[in-house]
């Protein structure tokens, strides 16, 4: 029997990054990133022999993100994190592979007294996704958002489900639904983002989404899932393969009969735990397979 070393990569997790554009002395735009690297290719020397001529060092994974980010006002996420994924492969030769995850976290300005202030923000809900694999068979990218909440207080039924003796949920005809939208959607192979709106993409994509979460008349979450990646590849023709986890946020009607009141569904339980988790991935059928380790989020 021989023992043999597997598939292995490395790199520099969640580098965190502010960049501040200074358009005028006052007039500021803001950037919140956190960056990982994670590189793969001829390594397996560090590996059986902690020979470190073919290691970049980490430390420099992390300077290079920095320096990438002075050189010029920060482009979309999937912009720079294709940027550092080419650096990666093209400027180290022990090195065919870059996976680079980008995580945007959102600040909206502040109201001023005439108008949204120009340098001081307060943070968004929710964050983007970017994500960038570099490697032998091409380049593949995908984009995303995570920890939207929305909610919808009628439009949401579940019932004929399947029952045996441990079976205590009522079916409804009327609840409320809500989730937490992790969304990671691929974009088609091919001028590798040269050209590409990323910030129009990004923006259309969320959108359908969200309005179709609200418009659709949902007889479960399952379904409510697949109709938001079937309306976002219909409308996007740039896009291929949308995967969604929704965990359904419960909203228990509280029981009021003890204290002699009637609830018509107004008053509910929040409770985070435990929770349904409905996972699923719409995708056009001619699609090309995704690289197998496309940095999904």
């Amino acid at each position: 029997m021989a023992i043999v070393l597997g598939p292995n990569r490395y790199g520099k997790a969640e580098v965190r990054l502010v960049r501040v554009t200074r358009t005028t002395a006052t007039e500021h735009e803001l950037c919140d990133l956190d960056v990982s690297v994670s590189l793969s290719g001829d390594l397996a020397d560090t590996h059986l022999r902690g020979d470190n001529a073919h290691v970049i060092p980490t430390d420099t994974m992390r300077a290079v993100v920095y320096a990438f980010a002075q050189d010029e006002p920060l482009p979309a996420m999937e912009a720079f994190g294709l940027r550092l994924a080419r650096h990666f492969v093209d400027a180290y030769d022990p090195i065919d592979t870059a996976r680079v995850r980008v995580l945007e976290y959102p600040w909206i300005r502040i109201p001023g007294t005439h108008g949204p202030h120009p340098h001081a923000w307060t943070r968004a809900a929710g964050s983007r996704y970017a994500g960038v694999l570099h490697g032998p068979a091409g380049i593949e990218v995908c984009s995303g958002l995570a920890d939207v909440t929305v909610l919808k207080s009628t439009g949401s039924e579940f019932h004929d489900f399947l029952t045996d003796r441990y079976t205590t949920l009522a079916p409804t005809r009327d609840r409320v639904l809500a989730t937490s939208v992790q969304a990671c959607w691929r974009h088609r192979r091919d001028d590798e983002g040269a050209s590409r709106d990323w910030d129009a993409s990004f923006g259309a994509t969320r959108d359908t989404l969200l309005r179709t979460f609200a418009e659709t008349h949902s007889l479960s979450l399952q379904q409510t899932l697949y109709a938001m990646g079937e309306a976002v590849l219909t409308e996007r023709e740039d896009l291929v393969e949308v995967r969604l986890e929704l965990p359904n946020k419960h909203h228990v009607p509280v029981d009021l009969g003890p204290f002699g009141q009637h609830n018509a569904g107004e008053v509910y339980q929040v409770t985070d735990r435990p929770y349904g988790l409905i996972e699923g991935t719409v995708l056009r059928d001619d699609a090309t397979p995704a690289l197998a380790d496309l940095p999904w989020r």
